[in-house]
């Protein structure tokens, strides 16, 4: 299979003014049988790049496009039918599945840790209660030296300046997961912006995709926002320590994130939240990532393609996960996934 995707090593590489937002690369001598055409969250495009790349190895004769524009933009995308399948960090909601139209199947093949990173000079740790937290991003806690931080960076030196906070322009899933689990655990935030993809933030300089979240925060001093995990891992980006239910600092890594998911409960839908992990060592913003596919495909082909695609991922696409910052699903979560691949027809 050729993929019109960029490798991984190029997409590391250009990671260092900013991710691409685009999988694709230059035809060559001979048409494929099969072109995918694909849009949708920024969440899972580093995993994404990889496995097209890794799954285009044993193929030789279809090409995958995939543009990272955002959840909401993909979940429109494939309500539109513009696209062979979509990606959301939000899942797709019952109306608009009923919009979509010909049964929709959403897969979740991955899971990840949302994070917040930060630029503050001369701090290398910091840990941020849930108090602090939510407050930042409400405009209430307003300078890095306010005692809502401070109490719990004892002896670390933190300036009196405003706080940067960055937020996402577009409509984003990542977004979505993120307020959710703000307005789980503030009351204050659940009543205003509360939950949504895109929220009418108080505070906060705009910037597109996780992508631009993070080049924002690495280029403005004394900045914070939130990115998927995998994007703060390869651009080496400090992250905070956040506050869980049980009262315990976590940082983000493998084990704490799929101690967090491992306590979702996957119904018949595959559509699973875990807003607040009551679980001690789980670390507190962790959500599944869904591929968004067309129970009835008008070309065969293209399911079948599809199909194996999705059933890679879920066996030996796994193995990647970690190094990328993203979270192999528990196995009895992707057997369930594998038999729902199944209905892409």
């Amino acid at each position: 299979m050729r993929i019109r995707a960029l490798t991984l090593a190029a997409s590391v590489l250009l990671a260092t003014i900013g991710l691409t937002s685009c999988v694709g690369a230059a035809g060559s001598k001979e048409a494929a049988d099969v072109r995918l055409q694909g849009s949708g969250a920024s969440f899972p495009f580093p995993i994404y790049s990889k496995w097209f790349k890794a799954f285009s190895g044993a193929h030789q004769n279809v090409e995958i496009d995939y543009q990272s524009t955002g959840s909401g933009s993909g979940v429109k995308s494939f309500i539109d039918k513009t696209v062979d399948f979509g990606a959301s960090d939000k899942a797709m909601t019952p109306a608009e599945i009923k919009r979509a139209g010909g049964g929709v199947q959403l897969l979740p093949l991955t899971a990840g840790n949302i994070v917040l990173i930060y630029n503050v000079p001369g701090v290398k740790k910091l840990r941020l209660s849930r108090a602090a937290y939510p407050g930042i991003f409400l405009g209430t806690v307003k300078k890095w030296n306010d005692p809502a931080i401070a109490k719990a960076n004892p002896g670390v030196k933190l300036p009196d300046s405003p706080i940067n906070v960055v937020v996402r322009a577009d409509s984003s899933g990542t977004t979505f997961v993120f307020t959710q689990h703000l307005s789980t655990i503030s009351k204050a935030f659940a009543a205003n912006p509360g939950k949504n993809d895109a929220p009418a933030w108080s505070v906060g300089t705009r910037s597109k995709g996780n992508e631009g979240v993070t080049s924002s925060v690495q280029t403005t001093p004394d900045s914070i926002g939130y990115v998927e995990y995998g994007y703060a891992l390869i651009q080496k980006m400090p992250m905070a320590q956040l506050e869980n239910k049980a009262g315990k600092f976590v940082a983000a890594s493998t084990a704490s994130g799929q101690a967090a998911i491992a306590s979702a409960k996957l119904p018949a839908n595959l559509i699973a939240w875990v807003p607040d992990p009551a679980v001690k060592d789980a670390y507190p913003i962790a959500t599944f990532t869904w591929l968004l596919c067309y129970k009835r495909n008008p070309e065969p082909r293209k399911a079948e393609v599809l199909r194996n695609l999705a059933s890679y991922i879920l066996t030996d696409g796994q193995k990647e996960s970690e190094a990328l910052g993203y979270l192999p699903l528990p196995p009895t979560v992707a057997a369930k996934v594998r038999a729902a691949v199944h209905n892409i027809q």
